[in-house]
């Protein structure tokens, strides 16, 4: 059994890339595998690898300036989730585009798990799904706001366009693991919005902490590594991820004609292009004859 931990800290890094190297060959010697961010904003990952590999790279990890206190989510996975270790340096560990969204100086009001059912019932509590629409597709939380964005950069304009209909609420908002909420609730702040609360530890604490039965959670949560999905408790879902959009695919999809295995689904079959649909086939092939081989066709190889 292998754990995945996920983990995120908006921290002031001055020098982002002068820690690549050293994490990415901490993570190297611990056998870990997955995806890291580094930006001076911060850090944000998910990884997976033995438990003992686990601990190792996030005391490396919480040795970075800012990060004393960085928390991570974890579950268990059967098999390794990832291909490969990746370290990348980005501009903002989550993008939006936007200073005035700065978490390290502002953000909302953390509320946790049990208390989230309470806050979302208030008849003055507005909710909002800082997700993108693949995701909010699969499952949210009943009655909130879907504001249908294709990427999380296009929050602010969405915000600018529909602030009015939002006077005189409070606002709580929710992503999957807390740090698109975090940076969306400092950018509402910035913009004037007085009460802003958000989900700690996103979605996926809520479904590990709160009963099915208490859940006011309908439908899968989207999750960025070859689980794709889970449900209440943080069981394995149902969707499948088409490669390529990268989204989730469900049993429906893959009924439909427009759907190929590996290589496209109704959303974006008629959008596909040809050489990159030749290239996802012959990728598929690969996979299965390395599947066949009783192996995979992607490798540790750290980039």
């Amino acid at each position: 059994m292998l754990t995945v931990a996920a983990f995120y800290r908006f921290a002031r890094l001055p020098d982002p890339a002068a820690l690549r190297e050293p994490l990415l060959a901490a993570c190297r010697d611990a056998g870990i595998r997955g995806s890291i961010l580094l930006a001076r904003e911060g850090v944000n990952g998910t990884i997976a690898g033995t438990r003992t590999g686990i601990d190792a790279a996030m005391a490396h990890l919480r040795g970075l300036p800012g990060c004393a206190d960085l928390d991570s989510k974890e579950s268990t996975a059967d098999a390794m989730p990832f291909g490969r270790l990746k370290v990348r340096l980005k501009r903002e560990i989550v993008t939006m585009g936007r200073p005035e969204a700065d978490p390290s100086a502002a953000v909302g009001r953390y509320v946790n798990p049990a208390d989230w059912n309470a806050l979302i019932a208030a008849p003055d509590v507005a909710v909002i799904d800082t997700r993108n629409a693949y995701e909010t597709a699969i499952g949210t939380f009943a009655g909130a706001v879907d504001p249908a964005t294709d990427r999380f950069g296009d929050f602010p304009a969405w915000w600018q366009k529909n602030a009015a209909a939002f006077a005189g609420k409070r606002v709580a908002m929710f992503c999957t693991g807390g740090i698109r909420c975090e940076k969306a609730t400092s950018y509402l702040l910035s913009q004037g919005v007085p009460e802003v609360f958000h989900l700690k530890g996103g979605i996926l604490n809520y479904l590990e902490r709160v009963p099915e039965s208490e859940s006011l959670w309908r439908g899968e949560c989207f999750v960025f590594d070859q689980r794709v999905a889970v449900g209440p408790g943080l069981r394995a879902g149902t969707h499948e991820l088409c490669h390529g959009c990268r989204g989730p695919v469900s049993a429906a999809d893959r009924d439909d004609p427009a759907y190929e295995a590996g290589v496209c689904c109704p959303r974006c079959a008629d959008r596909a292009d040809p050489g990159r649909r030749a290239r996802l086939r012959e990728r598929e092939r690969q996979m299965r004859l390395a599947a066949s081989r009783g192996g995979r066709h992607l490798g540790p190889a750290a980039e």
